[in-house]
Parts: C-alpha cells; sequence; structure tokens
C-alpha cells in the first residue's frame, strides 16, 4: 500500500491538540473590519475546535 500524501494547505490551518482534536483559527477578521464590534473582532481572535462530525479531515490529514 502506497504512503498518502498530506494536503499541505490543510495542514497550515489544522493542529492537534493533546486530546487529538483539531483546532483552527476563525474567520471573517481580515478585512471589512470598520462595520464589525470590537467584541466580534476580539472574539473572532480566538481559536476553536473543529467539529468532530467533519469525517474527511482522515483522509485530508492522515499523519497529524
Amino acid at each position: 500500500m502506497p504512503k498518502v500524501k498530506t494536503k499541505r494547505a490543510a495542514a497550515k490551518r489544522f493542529t492537534k491538540t493533546g486530546t487529538g482534536q483539531l483546532k483552527r483559527m476563525k474567520a471573517y477578521k481580515s478585512h471589512i473590519l470598520t462595520k464589525k464590534s470590537t467584541k466580534r473582532k476580539r472574539n473572532l481572535r480566538k481559536s476553536t475546535l473543529l467539529d468532530p462530525s467533519n469525517r474527511n479531515m482522515k483522509k485530508v490529514l492522515p499523519y497529524i
């Protein structure tokens, strides 16, 4: 069986936590920030966990 290649775009966006979950950064923080409230922008800075129901990530990131 040949080795499976990791999708490098996904590998740059997700990291694995100690418990094996995938961590990601939130979107909508790059531009058009004047209409967004300070509270909303502050909460977009934080990272969040990927939903475990997203099953195709095992194919995209086989070794992470």
